[in-house]
């Protein structure tokens, strides 16, 4: 792999982590929501690997579709 294109994924993933810990420590403590299939998603916001913060209010109008991989770059 090309040397920059790693030092970017390295800062890219550097990036989404501080984003992720930032908004861990910064947040404030809401209740759970209790959510039925067809019923509408609360909003909230997420770090995205690309290290910016998305919020789901807004991607109004526009389908939105969440993946998340708990076991990625685990080892296991």
């Amino acid at each position: 792999m090309h040397p920059l294109l790693l030092l970017r994924q390295i800062a890219t993933t550097v990036g989404a982590t501080l984003a992720g810990v930032y908004n861990m420590v910064t947040r404030t403590a809401e209740p759970t929501v209790d959510l039925k299939p067809g019923d509408e998603a609360p909003d909230f916001t997420l770090a995205g690997s690309d290290g910016r913060t998305y919020r789901l209010r807004d991607q109004r109008g526009r389908r939105v579709v969440l993946a998340w991989f708990p076991k990625a770059f685990t080892g296991g």
